[in-house]
């Protein structure tokens, strides 16, 4: 893991006192989408090229957030102890402009061409192909770290596209891991992020649906090698390359050295079918309760939503 970061404090005072949620761009200090995760979103703030800020705004009271903090920071140097280069980063707790507080966690930035979901459209089959099997090696080291871990320990995962970055700064051209900000592991075989923290952004009203029907299978894929596996090839759909499907799945199956048992082309299929009825319904609830917000309570919503998602 590359050295932290350090943050100024007063300035994100001073940009969360003066953020629009809904108009980023138009804020006291402008600031630009990079990108939209299930509890916060990625800003480039004006001002500030070198670094990518993540916003999570899903905490009462600044113990909590702090609390969250440190348990990102274990979760962090465990993946660095598991073999996963991770870019530098820092963390950073202000009072929202609306109500409790705010996490910030503060990334080095990285060329956006350079990450996975956007070489897998510029780079050839073959680099591609490549990339891909790289990032698996690297999920089997995870999993190679758990096996000597657990039942003490035991981490997770979230392979996607978007989550892994070929830097071309680094030796090698090393394969970075950016997805640390949502801390999945387990001490002891209890699960130290309350899954609560998940389904902050969606109504509370429908939070009983995500919570009895889909939030155990979530939580639970993420432990599971095959799953991650299956998650990262199912990419290619939401991604646009379905062309990949079949040459990426038999390239995995011959590399990797975790599976089971081979993945079969049918398997990802029903997968992402899954997987993306479990994510368009709660990006619908989020939508819900930010209208809710907006038009009927008359107060402000902190959650940065994406627009329509081509899936």
């Amino acid at each position: 893991m590359e050295h932290d970061l350090s943050v100024d404090r007063e300035f994100l005072e001073r940009f969360e006192t003066g953020l629009d949620p809904q108009h980023p761009e138009t804020s006291r200090i402008p600031a630009r989408i990079l990108g939209y995760g299930e509890i916060s979103s990625i800003f480039a703030i004006e001002g500030m090229p070198a670094v990518a800020f993540k916003r999570m705004p899903i905490f009462s009271t600044v113990p909590e957030a702090e609390s969250y903090a440190a348990m990102f920071h274990t979760y962090s140097r465990h993946l660095a102890e598991a073999g996963l280069t991770l870019p530098a980063q820092a963390t950073a707790v202000v009072p929202s402009a609306g109500e409790g507080v705010v996490l910030y966690i503060v990334q080095r930035q990285l060329p956006g061409q350079d990450f996975g979901h956007h070489l897998i459209h510029a780079a050839d089959r073959d680099e591609v192909l490549l990339l891909i099997s790289d990032i698996v090696a690297l999920i089997d080291g995870v999993w190679a770290f758990n096996a000597t871990r657990k039942p003490h320990l035991e981490l997770a995962l979230d392979g996607q596209l978007s989550n892994w970055v070929r830097s071309m700064q680094e030796p090698s051209h090393a394969v970075l891991y950016i997805d640390t900000s949502t801390p999945l592991f387990r001490i002891d075989g209890r699960e130290q992020l309350d899954p609560e923290k998940l389904l902050k952004s969606a109504p509370g009203a429908l939070r009983w649906i995500l919570r009895r029907f889909f939030l155990d299978d979530v939580m639970n894929r993420y432990y599971s090698h095959r799953d991650v596996v299956i998650d990262l090839i199912a990419n290619l759909y939401k991604e646009q390359r379905p062309d990949l499907i079949v040459p990426v799945t038999e390239a995995i199956n011959h590399s990797s050295t975790f599976l089971d048992r081979p993945i079969q082309p049918e398997a990802v299929d029903r997968y992402y079918r899954s997987d993306r009825i479990i994510w368009t319904l709660f990006l619908a609830f989020r939508r819900m309760d930010r209208w809710l917000s907006r038009h009927l309570l008359r107060r402000r919503y902190e959650f940065i939503l994406p627009g329509p998602i081509k899936r």
